[in-house]
């Protein structure tokens, strides 16, 4: 069984969507009858990559950052994606921080690294923020631990804001 995690960005435009669906599903293909992906289904890349593991016939494991997570960082326009790929799920592991924090994202970030053989990074490069939990820290953490990463960002895409 293949196992891809992902990390990415939350904020990709509208316009983006569509082209970041398309190279992940491009990049999942090969992968297709032994496909494991493991995602913490946040909004945006996350989502989309737990989408396309699903739509393809894979397996998908749910790494959920934090026990109040659904409640308090699950926006309205992303719950009904949300709820549907928890159900979706094979398997749906809820981390036992309390509060979604950067150490909780932190802690999500290592549990994805440690069960993948490759991370999927839907990333613009953009370097670490310094805060800790984001993309470029997942990337980092994945090089530093010698897993190869797939840098997913299509010509067009791009960020709000």
């Amino acid at each position: 069984m293949t196992k891809l995690a992902v990390t990415g960005h939350m904020d990709l435009t509208e316009e983006s969507v569509p082209l970041v669906r398309a190279a992940l599903r491009e990049l999942l293909e090969p992968y297709r009858e032994d496909l494991t992906g493991i995602s913490c289904i946040a909004a945006g890349a996350d989502a989309l990559f737990a989408e396309e593991v699903i739509g393809l016939g894979g397996r998908l494991v749910v790494v959920i950052p934090s026990q109040d997570y659904r409640q308090t960082k699950v926006k309205p326009d992303h719950a009904a994606v949300f709820d549907q790929l928890v159900e979706g799920a094979a398997e749906v592991l809820v981390m036992p921080q309390g509060t979604a924090n950067r150490a909780a994202y932190e802690a999500a970030n290592r549990t994805l690294l440690a069960r993948a053989e490759r991370l999927v990074a839907v990333w613009d490069g953009t370097p670490p923020s310094g805060k800790g939990g984001g993309t470029a820290d997942a990337v980092e953490e994945a090089r530093a631990a010698g897993l190869a990463v797939d840098v997913v960002w299509p010509q067009g895409a791009a960020r709000r804001g």
